[in-house]
């Protein structure tokens, strides 16, 4: 019965942070779980908060960690704390003992927390099919049955292909496992296999999932067909398959019932489940939202009254003088603040509360939002460029253009794909996607944007993170990753 009583607590309540660093029960309880339809739902529910805790472990910034600190959108060098410093440099084999682990490098190094996103995604797949349709209250129990199983698909895809980004080579387990050390004790599969397992559990998504969740409330937060193929387009774009990129974004564009925010009303996106969201981590303002996240970095007075300084985070001068150079965007005027200053700031996350008297015990309200309409646009253009359909990806790059209020690009042709790297730069910034969109620059037109990656050291993967030690130790078939096998 503990196993029922701590996924219930997850669905009931949305966050049981407890459960979260606990490993997996034994298989055995699972008989006395998975009888009828709010069970079935639970057991989802779970796997839907493990990726929350995967994306927001190190106080809030595992997501922000991977996707925008090693990029050019901040001044790592200004970063105080080691580790995060070492983060955004690509100092990636700092040393940590074993006993720190509460020191963010050595969360960032390690995988487990996905692997537990795997597992519950695994006992899904396993014992939905199991529950008898008369077990489900829903008006069509076998419409709802194949949700909860999409769902399932979906978040193992999302979290092999999240895994692979970032350590490229990862261990594939497709079955429950009663211990969460069983899950990893096995070798690095390739990464194309990796992406192989991905695609057919998104096919499989797709064959589930509704275009439209069946609670309208759900929307974004819980994945829809329309996120199923934004998923697709960006594993392609990702494994440099662009001809295969453009009719799943065409999904998401033409039948996802998405439309683009009002850049005037530009910070509504972050609230959550907006036309614009196709999907999202919703935040609980209980945990995420008090005292970490990537709200907390990048604030100061007057949006976040606890900082009377700088930002914790200080903001690249170059990249943004490059990327903002028209003031008249809606994305500057709406996103930033302090642009004239030494000192500018983001404003994505400044949704913030405050708990106790006199402005102190902040709370940041935000979704984190993985995928979103303009992002697929852009990720369509991308693709449209890189097979040299020119045309059509000036007219998608100039949408999104129009949108945020500034005039049509106007380049050569051969600077295509670089100009809408940059505009999803302009987009996209400090949403988790910078560095994967400089390491695909430099795959497809050997431009390289980095400061702490030269072309050789790119060459050899170092954009591919180490795994911990401490895994090493306890899987003698795990080998580093491929750069850092002397340096770790």
């Amino acid at each position: 019965m503990k196993r029922y009583t701590i996924i219930l607590c997850i669905f009931l309540l949305s966050s049981c942070s407890k459960w979260l660093d606990k490993e997996p029960v034994s298989m055995i309880t699972d008989v006395n779980f998975w009888k009828n339809q709010t069970e079935a739902d639970a057991g989802v529910a779970g796997a839907y908060a493990l990726v929350r805790k995967a994306l927001n472990d190190a106080d809030g910034l595992t997501h922000f960690a991977y996707g925008d600190l090693p990029s050019d959108e901040l001044l790592g060098s200004n970063i105080q704390d080691a580790d995060l410093k070492a983060a955004a440099t690509v100092d990636w084999a700092l040393p940590v003992t074993a006993a720190a682990t509460w020191r963010y490098m050595m969360k960032l190094r390690r995988y487990d927390n996905f692997y537990r996103i795997i597992d519950q995604a695994n006992r899904c797949l396993k014992f939905i099919p199991t529950v008898p349709l008369s077990e489900y209250t829903s008006s069509s129990p076998e419409t709802t049955r194949d949700a909860f199983l999409g769902e399932a698909y979906f978040l193992r895809a999302f979290a092999y292909f999240y895994m692979a980004r970032i350590w490229g080579d990862v261990p594939l387990v497709l079955e429950t496992q009663d211990n969460l050390i069983d899950a990893i004790n096995i070798p690095r599969t390739p990464q194309k296999d990796i992406l192989a397992q991905c695609q057919a559990d998104i096919d499989m998504a797709l064959k589930l999932l509704p275009w439209q969740t069946s609670n309208p409330q759900d929307r974004a937060i819980r994945v829809s067909r329309g996120a199923a193929f934004a998923l697709m387009a960006h594993m392609y774009a990702w494994a440099g398959e662009y001809a295969k990129v453009i009719p799943a974004a065409d999904s998401v564009i033409e039948k996802g019932g998405y439309s683009l925010v009002d850049r005037h009303n530009w910070l509504s996106i972050w609230e959550g489940k907006s036309s614009e969201g196709v999907f999202e981590i919703a935040q609980s303002r209980e945990t995420e939202g008090i005292g970490d996240g990537i709200a907390f970095r990048t604030l100061k007075k007057p949006y976040l009254s606890t900082v009377s300084g700088n930002a914790v985070f200080t903001l690249n001068p170059t990249t943004l003088n490059t990327l903002y150079a028209d003031t008249n965007d809606l994305r500057v005027k709406n996103g930033f603040a302090f642009m004239s200053t030494t000192d500018p700031i983001c404003i994505k996350y400044s949704d913030i509360t405050y708990a106790l008297p006199e402005q102190t015990g902040p709370i940041a309200h935000y979704n984190i939002v993985v995928f979103r309409l303009a992002d697929i646009m852009l990720l369509k253009a991308e693709a449209l460029a890189a097979t040299n359909a020119y045309g059509d990806a000036r007219a998608i790059l100039d949408q999104v253009r129009g949108a945020a209020g500034i005039d049509s690009w106007t380049g050569a042709d051969t600077d295509l794909f670089e100009a809408i790297i940059d505009e999803r730069g302009r987009e996209l910034f400090m949403e988790g996607h910078r560095f994967f969109d400089l390491i695909r620059l430099a795959r497809v037109k050997g431009i390289l944007r980095f400061d702490n990656i030269n072309g050789a050291d790119f060459q050899r993967g170092k954009y591919y993170w180490p795994v911990d030690p401490v895994l090493m130790n306890l899987n003698s078939r795990l080998q580093q990753t491929s750069f850092w096998s002397d340096k770790l």
